[in-house]
């Protein structure tokens, strides 16, 4: 069975079997216009809650928290990533986390074997766009055995701000959990040694695939970028880093992994007013799986509107 028949809103729901040690299949099809979307979970991230927000009163976290039926000290961070078919070119947007690099999380880093379960072959991935990074988004090609599956002629796009910030990259505004930094560090390093000759660079912006164009937005990274799809009046942003769960309502709180988190914070809503604006689709990264839904304004902040799923 093909990609295009994997992927089509009719029959991605239901092929395939679930692995033994997992209840459903963790992917959702969606369709923009002509392309198709599959969304595919590398699984979950516990992280303390103090991420959420390091700019502000742990009281106010707390309550939002509760408010929101969620843990007071970690919570899991969903870790999604795309495939897009658009014309003859299969496109991952990022690779999920892979490897467990000593940081002992064992329930990422699936997308792998969630990508043959979803009978989509390694071999026929044409391209790979980077939003930003950061190991869970890179570390999926790192895993033994996979460069080996890919493409010679692999194309991997990415931002060239953001090749040069890994080549000595800044911790000093971040707030993360130790270890954090020197595995993000060495990550990035040696994905940078084993897929150069792979990278094309971009300014600010490149179409990728007909409907598909990444933007650069800085803020959580120098690099940090978006990709659009658009087909036949139908609109989808992959929004990377972003946006998180907290960000509809406290867009201003700063994330402990942005190393600026004044300018992520202007980019966020700079995003999401015109994701309410246009009404278009947005899939994120760490939103709850499938993350498919749509952003309406509420008041001085936003509202995250899921979708139905459409089994």
């Amino acid at each position: 069975m093909n990609l295009e028949t994997k992927m089509s809103l009719e029959n991605t729901a239901h092929t395939g079997r679930p692995q033994l040690d997992e209840l459903v299949p963790s992917r959702y099809a969606v369709r923009v216009g002509e392309i198709e979307v599959l969304v595919v979970s590398d699984g979950v991230l516990p992280l303390p809650t103090a991420m959420l927000g390091h700019n502000i009163d742990p009281a106010v976290r707390a309550a939002w928290l509760k408010d929101m039926f969620l843990p007071a000290d970690a919570f899991d961070w969903a870790l999604n990533v795309v495939v897009v078919r658009s014309g003859d070119q299969t496109i991952l947007l990022d690779a999920g986390l892979g490897i467990d690099p000593d940081l002992h999380l064992p329930r990422a880093g699936q997308l792998i074997k969630r990508l043959e379960a979803a009978g989509i072959d390694l071999a026929s991935v044409t391209d790979v766009v980077l939003t930003h990074m950061h190991m869970d988004h890179i570390g999926g090609l790192l895993v033994d055995g996979v460069k080996d599956q890919l493409r010679p002629d692999l194309r991997i796009h990415v931002a060239a701000a953001e090749v040069k910030f890994w080549e000595a990259p800044d911790f000093s505004r971040v707030s993360m959990p130790p270890g954090f930094p020197d595995a993000l560090r060495a990550t990035a390093t040696r994905f940078a040694e084993e897929y150069r000759s792979h990278f094309r660079l971009f300014d600010d912006e490149y179409e990728v695939a007909p409907g598909v164009v990444v933007h650069r937005t800085g803020g959580h990274t120098p690099g940090h970028s978006v990709i659009r799809l658009a087909s036949g009046g139908d609109r989808l942003m992959f929004a990377g880093d972003a946006v998180f769960a907290v960000g509809f309502e406290h867009p201003d709180w700063f994330n402990g992994f942005e190393h600026d988190p004044e300018e992520a914070a202007r980019v966020r809503i700079r995003l999401l007013r015109e994701l309410a604006e246009t009404g278009e689709q947005l899939v994120a990264t760490h939103l709850p799986f499938p993350s498919v839904g749509r952003v309406a304004v509420d008041g001085d902040a936003f509202r995250w509107v899921a979708a139905f799923w459409d089994y």
